[in-house]
């Protein structure tokens, strides 16, 4: 066999014979047993000197192939040396003492050391001592200082001879190390390179074997104090050469011995079996690695487990057309989303109650556990883009992304790697076991993004709303249809929140654009760069799929001391030689949340609805029956229909036109982007000085909505009704016709009428500021979002599920029910 793992094991069969039990390997740092992959226990071992024969029995295979490793290197050193000094030297005496330096030294102090100690463990009883073996070894360590001290420049020369005499070169691709005695293959074929590296990796080896053979040393035994003295020197040497070298933290060494670096990681939704899960995912120099943590017991060290490998140079990009591999993706609807928003918002405010009252301590880390859950839950349940890999010689995997710019990463540093000369790689199960195992220490993410692994120091975020211009753009070489989205990150992950029109044919855009972004606990603003493809033959069958080339790519932190100023802030973004300017400012959602009356009586934005339709003689205000009629004319099959942003500079523009009368209004309609129109009829509901359904009518409209029995509740919600103005109530119905005619065509622009109810229901219901101050219970309009949004919601979501409510039909009933409430 070729692998190191595998003649260990042939190793541990000749030393243990028929004895059962667990093998250990230190091959690549990792303290667990590996149980999958050999013998397992078959009853709790009792004796600890039982157990620590068994461990240093492991360690001891995995020297005897060291050894033979080191004496493969040393096998041309000597001819090498001796030619140096001949008529025909392959390389100068400097050359090869630079190349071999110190493995001599290594060689000798390793086979007394293994000299010593197979004895040990051949007549293992009770009386053996082996910590002044351990001892011996950890002294000598400075010969691995000058060995690592050498390393770089050893590897460098070795190279430039390969480089410059092919007589070595082929000596330096065909190294032999023997196998273990016993295996069935008795010798591999291993790089100079290659085996350079062994003894870097193995400079960590002693030290963690001596962490478990203390665990299972009984304190007075002779051994432990001899034990705990060689850890404190290895564990010393250790810390002295970390900042040199630390392969430990970035590399684990692969069977042909190449140091397999990790590129990138981090938690992904995989959709297998058709539902979702959440998965480690690593990329190595060689390949993807997809794992999931593992179960264990209280104080036991964390562990992965590997659902799947794919070596990069069998990995290729698939999307629909390629095969017709698409597994059913589950899609929760947006209104469970924004539930489960809502109620971490509860859980957020409560907390930092709880922290303030005296004991609080035990509720707060319920309340934690609690919040981390169903941030979780909506970490698995959030994402919709689509990243699919596959394997060339094998199946197809899919994971769902949240951002267009996560997926963009991980495929740009994966074909980065792919660009270098890569072969596949077959990792035995010995060898996947030992990856896996080294992913625990080797990950740079640590844990979920979510709230509730934050420390309490860590900033919060931005709560309201973040006015992003997006000016312009320059560095591209080529003319190209070019345009911009802003994403910002929330809960977890990053959504994306605009974009900007398409600039035709142009190196430099103006776009010039302004948005009006709802931040949710934000702490950064992306801005990605996007060539528009007009090519319908590339459009993708998957509506989430997006087929536009992405330019570039960048963020920015939302630094609160720089945003939160009343004046704009203007910064470039730079991305692959592209440059972005734009400006920014905030509004808290303390500001935000305000209905503020307008100064102007003769507008209609901030002007009581009854005023206005008085002023125009019409049952409903002539802007909503405009914005109705052009929605439904050409946006009703626009994705994302009043959910997207519109440009605020359209929308501000749309409503001063309103509000002076402008004679060019149907004009400006007809060639206005449809997100402002739809945005512009928001905007008049928003800035409303009381709600739609009125502040006197709001706490008994969210009584009516907890009703628990059908038909007191639909007494209740169509008494309400009628209980509205007529102007504020023909309007309301005017737009619940709407509104179900959008939700018509969900399943072309994915607005159903719970997406609906989102947006529109705390605009028409959320209370204006006088009227909210009187509840005692509400103490801020944080309080107001988290407490009452949900409610709002259901308020609305119950009238657009119900059937037709005819004006006509209300007010004909209105004889047999009190008006008062």
């Amino acid at each position: 066999m070729e692998e190191d793992e595998e003649e260990a094991l042939c190793f541990l069969d000749r030393v243990l014979e028929e004895e059962e039990g667990e093998v250990f390997d230190y091959g690549d740092g990792e303290l667990e047993p590996i149980t999958p992959l050999n013998r397992v226990f078959k009853g709790e071992i009792e004796k600890g000197l039982e157990m620590k024969k068994l461990v240093l029995s492991g360690f001891m295979a995995s020297e005897e192939i060291y050894i033979n490793q080191l004496e493969a290197l040393l096998l041309p050193m000597r001819p090498l040396r001796a030619a140096a000094t001949s008529s025909q030297p392959v390389l100068t005496i400097q050359q090869v003492e630079t190349i071999f330096y110190k493995i001599q030294e290594i060689f000798q102090i390793h086979k007394e050391f293994y000299d010593a100690l197979y004895p040990n463990i051949q007549q293992w009883d009770e009386k053996v001592t082996v910590g002044h073996l351990f001892q011996k070894l950890a002294s000598q360590l400075g010969v691995y200082k000058a060995f690592v001290d050498n390393y770089k420049v050893a590897l460098e020369t070795a190279e430039k001879c390969s480089q410059a005499n092919s007589q070595f070169q082929k000596i330096s691709e065909d190294l032999k190390v023997k196998g273990p005695k016993d295996s069935k293959d008795c010798t591999t074929t291993v790089t100079m390179e290659a085996l350079l590296y062994k003894p870097i990796d193995r400079v960590t080896r002693s030290t963690l074997v001596l962490h478990d053979l203390l665990k299972h040393t009984p304190k007075d035994h002779p051994d432990f104090p001899l034990l705990q003295d060689a850890l404190r020197i290895s564990q010393n040497f250790l810390s002295s050469i970390n900042e040199e070298i630390d392969p430990r933290r970035t590399a684990v060494t692969t069977p042909k011995g190449e140091a397999r670096q990790l590129v990138k990681d981090g938690f992904l939704v995989e959709v297998s079996e058709s539902s979702r899960k959440l998965r480690h995912v690593f990329l190595f120099t060689d390949l993807l690695l997809c794992a999931k943590m593992k179960k264990t017991a209280v104080g036991r060290h964390q562990q992965y487990e590997c659902k799947w490998y794919i070596p990069l140079a069998d990995l290729t990009f698939q999307t629909l057309d390629d095969s017709d591999f698409c597994p059913s993706i589950q899609v929760l609807p947006e209104y469970e989303i924004e539930e489960m928003k809502i109620k971490i918002s509860v859980l957020k405010n409560e907390i930092q109650k709880e922290k303030k009252a005296p004991k609080g301590q035990s509720r707060v880390d319920r309340l934690r556990k609690k919040m981390n859950e169903q941030e979780s839950w909506l970490l698995l349940h959030s994402p919709t883009i689509p990243f699919r890999i596959h394997n060339k010689h094998g199946k197809s995997y899919q994971f769902l992304l949240s951002s267009d710019y996560e997926r963009s990463e991980w495929r740009e540093s994966i074909q980065k790697l792919q660009k270098k000369d890569l072969q596949a790689c077959v990792l035995s199960s010995v060898e996947l076991q030992v990856l896996t195992s080294s992913c625990f220490k080797l990950r740079t993410v640590h844990n979920i993004p979510v709230t509730s692994n934050k420390d309490d120091e860590e900033t919060p975020g931005l709560y309201g709303f973040l006015h992003v211009i997006v000016h312009s753009a320059k560095g591209f070489k080529e003319s190209a249809n070019l345009y911009c989205t802003l994403e910002v990150d929330s809960y977890g992950y990053f959504v994306s929140k605009a974009k900007t029109r398409v600039f035709r044919d142009t190196t430099e855009p103006q776009w010039n654009e302004e948005f009006e972004i709802e931040l949710e606990g934000s702490q950064y603003l992306r801005i990605l760069c996007y060539e528009k493809c007009y090519d319908k033959s590339m459009l993708n069958k998957d509506d989430n799929e997006i087929v536009d080339k992405i330019m570039g790519k960048g963020q920015v932190q939302l630094d609160p001391q720089t945003v939160q100023s009343k004046n704009w802030h203007m910064d470039v973004i730079e991305m692959n030689g592209i440059k972005v300017e734009f400006s920014m400012k905030f509004t808290s959602r303390d500001l935000s949340l305000k209905r503020t009356p307008s100064k102007k009586q003769s507008g209609v934005f901030g002007v009581k609805i009854n005023v206005v339709t008085k002023r125009e003689r019409s049952k409903v205000p002539y802007i909503v029956r405009q914005c109705i009629e052009e929605v439904e004319k050409r946006g009703i099959d626009e994705v994302g229909i009043y959910r997207i942003s519109g440009v605020a500079t359209d929308i501000q523009a749309l409503k001063l036109a309103f509000d002076t009368n402008t004679k060019d209004i149907l004009v400006m309609l007809s060639d206005m982007d449809i997100n402002a129109i739809a945005g512009t009829l928001k905007l008049y509901f928003r800035e409303l000085p009381e709600p739609l359904l009125t502040d006197r009518l709001y706490p008994a409209f969210m009584e009516g909505i907890s009703l628990s029995d059908p038909a007191a509740k639909e007494n209740c919600m169509m008494h309400l009704l009628r209980s509205l103005p007529d102007p504020n109530l023909m309007t309301f119905l005017t737009l619940l016709e709407h509104l179900k005619r959008v939700a018509e065509k969900e399943p072309i622009n994915k607005m159903s009428l719970h997406n609906l109810a989102t947006v529109f229901g705390p605009t028409l219901l959320r209370p204006s500021e006088s009227e909210s101050t009187k509840a005692q219970h509400i103490t801020s309009a944080s309080d107001i979002w988290s407490h009452d949004v949900m409610a709002q919601v259901q308020v609305l979501l119950y009238y657009l599920q119900h059937p037709p409510i005819s004006f006509a039909e209300l007010k004909r009933n209105t004889l047999y029910f009190s008006t008062d409430v």
